[in-house]
């Protein structure tokens, strides 16, 4: 039977504020998630001080104080915490508060951003599972170097913020098992469960951005309620469940 591994990136969706944040865990767990995502990075390595989200984007740099809080809420109420990281003193950090996976995104795999190879290369010591985007491009043989794991895992990816559905390339979509989505609602991750399960495939993983109903961060605009979280998990659900001859 296949069995879809599902992601809620909050991302910068919890405004900084510690509150919405936990809300947000709770939604997710209660929608259906295997587990919540997080960005660890500095703002001052990523952007300018005269981007035009600085201020929203400084609020939402996570400190290794509010990590441990999170990572401590998650584990209380049984849904996995872990992050896309981008410098490496994190990755130290999340392994002493001993997360079970990393994420590394697609800007990092471009190696533009400051200590990129660095952080990939850290990752790579602690031999965990590792989801990996390459939305933006990147040296695909030289990350499979450096993550040398063979419970890595490579998505598809568009790094567009939102893609359009017509934009997806569903023959492409289909040579991996992962796949990092950001377009507006589900309809994408339910054709991606639905080919998978006709395909045979046993495991997928599917990431989708979601906020509160009010928010207004950043990645507010490309992500999806938590509301809609729970129908797609209870769709993928029943599609798990399928006979493939039915399909």
């Amino acid at each position: 039977m296949m069995k879809a591994f599902i992601v809620a990136e909050i991302a910068s969706n919890w405004e900084g504020n510690m509150s919405k944040a936990k809300k947000l865990i709770l939604n997710c767990k209660n929608a259906g998630a295997n587990a919540v995502k997080f960005q660890i990075w500095r703002a001052e390595d990523l952007y300018q001080k005269d981007h035009p989200e600085w201020i929203n984007i400084l609020k939402s740099e996570l400190s290794f104080k509010k990590i441990k809080i999170l990572k401590t809420y998650c584990d209380s109420i049984g849904i996995e915490f872990f992050a896309s990281v981008f410098y490496p003193e994190a990755v130290e950090f999340l392994e002493s508060i001993k997360v079970k996976r990393y994420k590394i995104a697609s800007r990092t795999c471009t190696l533009k951003d400051p200590y990129s190879i660095e952080t990939i290369e850290k990752i790579g010591i602690t031999k965990k599972p590792t989801i990996i985007s390459m939305g933006m491009g990147g040296n695909k043989k030289m990350i499979k170097q450096k993550i040398s794991n063979n419970k890595d895992l490579f998505c598809y990816c568009i790094s567009k913020y939102p893609t359009k559905i017509s934009e997806i390339n569903w023959k492409k979509a289909m040579e991996y098992n992962g796949f990092s989505d950001h377009t507006l609602g589900f309809t994408a991750p339910i054709i991606f469960a639905v080919l998978h399960k006709q395909k045979g495939t046993k495991n997928i993983f599917i990431e989708k951005h979601v906020k509160n109903k009010n928010s207004k961060g950043p990645d507010a605009s490309s992500s999806m309620t938590t509301e809609e979280l729970t129908k797609m998990i209870s769709t993928i659900r029943n599609i798990e469940k399928l006979s493939i001859k039915n399909i």
